[in-house]
């Protein structure tokens, strides 16, 4: 069985912190490999800033080819709308069940709020969860401290934001050292978030 690891996100755009902590969460846990599943725009609340789904996968992409163990996931992008974690790990395990066992990894932020997710409980039962520091506000629910599935990974605290990347490039900022190279010549070429 291959122990797929989750990593979600609109990745716009992906930054060295994603790449860091998803590589740290391949060379350090029990994960094979990491996938990066990019959140596909939703076409109920279309965001400015967002860029389009295929250019943020071609982005992700290009950001993982020299790493044999990290993927870019276009999974989601086939799903209804709204759509929620559930429902993808339904549709994963029904196309890879029986060779791959998958996992979510998740800041410790979101741990925080996960009790609200929905189907919370199912995930739990059937998946892990890989956990990675995260500065913020709030606990984490007393019930998954020692919870045996939720495993907290010691990969390095990355306070890098795609946000702010986004403001900073607009403003004419260098922010070159924050993105893969390739992700910076993509994102140079398509003259994006300018």
């Amino acid at each position: 069985m291959k122990q797929v690891g989750l990593y979600f996100g609109t990745f716009n755009p992906i930054h060295i912190g994603h790449l860091a902590i998803a590589n740290h969460m391949v060379e350090f846990s029990s994960l094979d490999e990491v996938w990066f599943v990019i959140t596909p725009q939703s076409p109920f609340k279309t965001k400015q800033s967002l860029l389009d789904d295929h250019h943020r996968y071609q982005m992700v992409s290009e950001a993982v080819q020299d790493y044999p163990k990290l993927k870019a996931s276009t999974i989601e992008f086939d799903l209804p709308q709204p759509n929620y974690t559930i429902n993808t790990l339904v549709h994963l395990n029904e196309k890879y069940g029986e060779t791959h066992q998958f996992a979510l990894i998740m800041g410790e932020d979101n741990l925080k709020s996960f009790h609200k997710w929905k189907n919370y409980e199912v995930i739990l039962e059937n998946h892990s969860l890989f956990v990675y520091p995260r500065i913020s506000e709030g606990a984490v629910e007393h019930r998954f401290e020692e919870h045996p599935k939720i495993q907290k990974v010691k990969a390095p605290i990355m306070e890098i934001s795609s946000t702010f990347i986004r403001n900073s490039h607009k403003e004419g900022k260098n922010i070159r050292p924050l993105l893969p190279a390739p992700v910076w010549r993509y994102l140079d070429e398509m003259n994006f978030y300018r």
